[in-house]
């Protein structure tokens, strides 16, 4: 694969993230399976890794450092502050809280460096934008952990193109990150231009549906009770029936052109745009070998023409957040 630049950074365009490595589609794996599939990972010539401190409450970059730090010097390590679990009845049970302001964005940094066993992260979002906070300020923050040398470029996730552009202003933004794919084009209504014409790097999160555009997801009941995707509006028992009947002509199109329905998706994604590249989830070697592969498929006009009218705002029935989700992020709706 041809390497693509994320802020100062040249990664392949397929990366790995790293929240399905702890419970938020099911069970997590064991240590032993996460810490396989992250060193297959690289073997595979992964080398963007994109994780959080919200997931699974700082347990995702824990395993990140015990797995990779002794490999530091061939990935991108990716992490994200501005929500993560806190304690607030003091009863050791966290829940997850937004919270942009500048003391809590360095804090949680110097966990999350602890945690990855790292002494630098090279790119850092703010997963949400905290509302009561103006953007400048959290980034103001940011950039202080920049100057510090704690971080080497700076990222936003699920923003609109007007927030990118007022971070922008305070401080250059490497790299954004919002949900992207076949059926979530909520970023072709501004984000997609305004990255390109600020020269910043749009990275697409959920560019599998969240296991939909894989094809092997029929029976919603099949889910394990504190799955996320039951909050989901599209996954629920009125709308996932009508989704499934897209995927029909979507197999077919995925044979013709003679990969597996990841690896069309995958290739559409990045098809949109050179300042695009992807980090798909997985906990299964197997997938993860899959997605890597994607990168080998190179998709015609004619192909691009036909997904695009097979699966897209229009086609795809229900809401990709639920009414609370929705009112945390920033990002334009159709």
């Amino acid at each position: 694969m041809n390497k693509r630049a994320v802020g100062p950074f040249q990664v392949n365009p397929i990366g790995l993230g790293c929240m399905n490595i702890c419970a938020v589609y099911g069970p997590p794996p064991s240590f032993d399976d996460a810490e396989r599939l992250l060193l297959t990972a690289l073997d595979e010539g992964v080398d963007f890794f994109d994780t959080a401190a919200l997931y699974g409450f700082g347990e995702s970059e824990r395993i990140i450092g015990r797995v990779l730090s002794k490999h530091r010097s061939r990935f991108t390590l990716a992490s994200k502050c501005g929500m993560q679990g806190v304690d607030l009845k003091g009863d050791g049970k966290k829940v997850r809280v937004i919270d942009g302001r500048p003391d809590t964005i360095k804090a949680t940094c110097d966990s999350s460096l602890r945690s990855l066993n790292t002494d630098v992260i090279d790119l850092y979002y703010l997963h949400r934008w905290d509302k009561r906070i103006p953007i400048e300020e959290s980034v103001g923050a940011l950039a202080d952990l920049k100057r510090a040398g704690k971080i080497r470029s700076i990222g936003l996730s699920e923003v609109s193109a007007d927030t990118l552009r007022k971070a922008h202003r305070e401080h250059p933004i490497a790299a954004l990150q919002t949900e992207y794919s076949l059926w979530t084009r909520n970023p072709e209504i501004a984000v997609l231009k305004a990255c390109e014409e600020l020269g910043i790097a749009f990275v697409a999160f959920s560019p599998l549906a969240r296991k939909f555009l894989c094809n092997d997801l029929q029976d919603i009941a099949s889910l394990s009770a504190n799955d996320w995707r039951h909050t989901s509006p599209r996954f629920n028992a009125e709308h996932y029936p009508r989704n499934l009947q897209l995927l029909n002509s979507y197999q077919q199109i995925a044979n013709e052109v003679g990969c597996t329905p990841a690896q069309l998706a995958l290739a559409w994604v990045l098809a949109q745009a050179s300042h695009i590249v992807t980090i798909p989830g997985t906990a299964s070697i197997d997938h993860l070998k899959d997605n890597v592969g994607a990168g080998r498929v190179l998709l015609s006009q004619a192909v691009l023409a036909r997904l695009n009218e097979t699966i897209n705002q229009h086609t795809v029935s229900g809401e990709r957040y639920n009414a609370q989700a929705s009112s945390e992020v920033d990002t334009e709706v159709f």
